[in-house]
This record gives structure tokens, C-alpha cells and sequence, in this order.
């Protein structure tokens, strides 16, 4: 273990900066759907792509305890954006 107030290692540094610009992509992603909404092309692609082409047109149930149920991904992915869980997953 690295020794505490120590600089990260170059490894380290990189996982750092790259879990930075995914975040910065997810929030980006989050506003556009949130000025947007849900039937925007762009939204909906971004929405295709995260789930291998295709929309589920649901309900979702999400790997999060307590409220696992969701009418349909708009809603599962505006619930992500709001509490900032972008990396939940369906």
C-alpha cells in the first residue's frame, strides 16, 4: 500500500484521470437528456448505445437496493443523472 500523501503512480494516475473523463462523459450525457429529454435522436442514440442497439422499453429493475423498479430506461436514466450513480447498471 502507498504510503499516505504520497504521489500516485503512473498506473495510478492513469485509472485516475480515466475514470475523470468517463464521469465528465456520463455528467454530459446526463445534461443533454436533461435539456433534451428522452426522444431527442442524440439521447436516444447515446440510449441504444449503452444497451447494445436497442432501447428497453421496460420496466427496468437496476442492481440498486430498495428501488430496483423503473417504468422505462428514461425514467431509470434520469433517476441515474439525479442522484449521480451514472455507472448503475440494469
Amino acid at each position: 500500500a502507498q504510503q499516505p500523501g504520497t504521489p500516485l503512480s503512473d498506473q495510478e494516475y492513469h485509472q485516475f484521470f480515466k475514470f475523470l473523463r468517463i464521469t465528465i462523459q456520463a455528467s454530459t450525457a446526463c445534461h443533454l437528456r436533461e435539456l433534451y429529454g428522452c426522444k431527442n435522436s442524440l439521447v436516444q442514440r447515446l440510449d441504444e448505445y449503452e444497451n447494445h442497439g436497442v432501447i428497453p422499453p421496460g420496466p427496468i429493475c437496476s442492481e440498486l437496493p430498495g428501488n430496483s423498479f423503473f417504468h422505462n430506461f428514461c425514467t431509470f436514466s434520469l433517476y441515474r443523472c439525479i442522484m449521480k450513480k451514472y455507472f448503475l447498471k440494469v
